[in-house]
């Protein structure tokens, strides 16, 4: 409970004092009673309610309590590194010395306005910074969230533009000839770059020409890679695939069959170092890292093949142009992709359907063109 007494330092005033919520005493003066009775019942209320917010708890920085959210965050390695990279090059220079509860809305506002980045580059530094006050509202330290209201740059207009099957044949063939069912599968699974670099032979159903994705690799901190689960659980999948993908992957493994590679495994409860039938790996037999790759691989072979903006994952929207081009709904597309739903599935691809307009001339084209007897009506007699 909280008590109001008179100064005890001769000086005229009121003294209102409280126990916080771990048990520290904390006080605050007045020049009148009211105020200090006042005072005593809103902090008795919110100590009450579970609505007390230490003031003390404001004056940390934004680099303090930033670093300690960083800390217990459950994040994978590559999105640690990424954070830490947002918050040291991005935010810390700018914001990282104020206290978090003198940081206004209108000092955010002017943070996103004057970062040197693309709008789609934006967009992930301001979640990461969000992210934190949010966490300081639901630890109640500080009073209020001040992103709300900030506005975000734009995005362009920029549609997917999935690569044409001629494309990806050309790349196919600029590749090493180790990789080139490796471009095949993946442009006829719709697999991330991940999952397919950790894709094992038990993961490949030869028969029922299905591949299930149940794990990826990503890189390591050491420069090598290690096996982990699925970007999130709508990623575990089962994608079935056909019989020219089925026959790729067979006479890539009859060409260069697989030898086991030892890996760190992260897929269980407890990290375990395991053999692997890894399906595509370096010269060397050694599983993919993303960068080498990159620069080494899919680099070289886009500019040969004169897709120079191309990137992997263009791949993966070929995948998905092939599914709606041959009338699959958005509910089955999200479904192969592993996306979360159909919302983020049409966000992407919405414009790669047929519009009302193209299907009302097929239905009528439809209509017209079948090849069935009409009979005609009756004449009145």
């Amino acid at each position: 409970m909280a008590s109001v007494e008179r100064r005890k330092d001769g000086r005229p005033g009121y003294v209102c004092r409280w126990r916080d919520e771990a048990g520290q005493q904390r006080k605050k003066s007045f020049a009148r009673k009211a105020d200090a009775d006042r005072y005593r019942a809103e902090v008795e209320h919110k100590l009450n309610t579970g609505q007390y917010i230490d003031p003390k708890a404001g004056k940390v920085t934004l680099r303090e309590y930033a670093e300690a959210w960083r800390a217990a965050a459950v994040h994978r390695e590559n999105t640690a590194s990424r954070t830490k990279s947002q918050l040291h090059c991005h935010v810390y220079p700018r914001l990282g010395d104020r206290p978090m509860a003198a940081v206004r809305n209108s000092e955010l506002q002017a943070f996103v306005t004057s970062l040197d980045l693309a709008p789609s580059s934006v967009r992930p530094v301001w979640a990461t910074l969000r992210a934190i006050f949010r966490a300081a509202v639901r630890d109640r330290a500080i009073g209020h969230d001040p992103c709300i209201g900030v506005k975000l740059p734009e995005l362009p207009l920029a549609e997917v533009v999935p690569l044409l099957l001629d494309q990806v044949d050309a790349l196919a063939g600029a590749v090493p000839s180790r990789y080139r069912a490796l471009i095949a599968a993946d442009a006829g699974s719709g697999l991330r770059q991940g999952e397919i670099f950790g894709l094992e032979v038990p993961g490949i159903d030869f028969l029922r020409r299905e591949i299930t994705v149940s794990q990826q690799v990503q890189p390591t901190a050491g420069g090598g890679v290690k096996v982990c689960p699925p970007k999130n659980r709508h990623s575990h999948r089962t994608v079935p695939v056909g019989q020219v993908v089925v026959d790729e992957l067979a006479a890539h493994l009859a060409e260069f069959p697989v030898r086991e590679v030892e890996v760190l495994d992260v897929t269980g409860k407890r990290p375990v170092r395991r053999k692997a039938r890894l399906v595509f790996t370096d010269g060397a037999g050694q599983p993919l890292l993303r960068s080498a790759f990159n620069a080494d691989v899919w680099n070289p072979a886009r500019k040969a093949a004169g897709v120079p903006a191309a990137g992997m994952h263009d791949l993966r929207h070929t995948y998905a142009s092939l599914l709606i081009r041959a009338g699959l709904g958005p509910k089955i597309v999200a479904k192969l992709l592993g996306h979360k739903d159909a919302s983020m599935t049409l966000r992407v691809y919405a414009h790669l359907w047929p519009d009302d307009d193209d299907r009302s001339r097929q239905a009528i084209d439809d209509a017209f063109r079948r090849d069935v007897p009409r009979s005609r009506p009756a004449k009145e007699a």
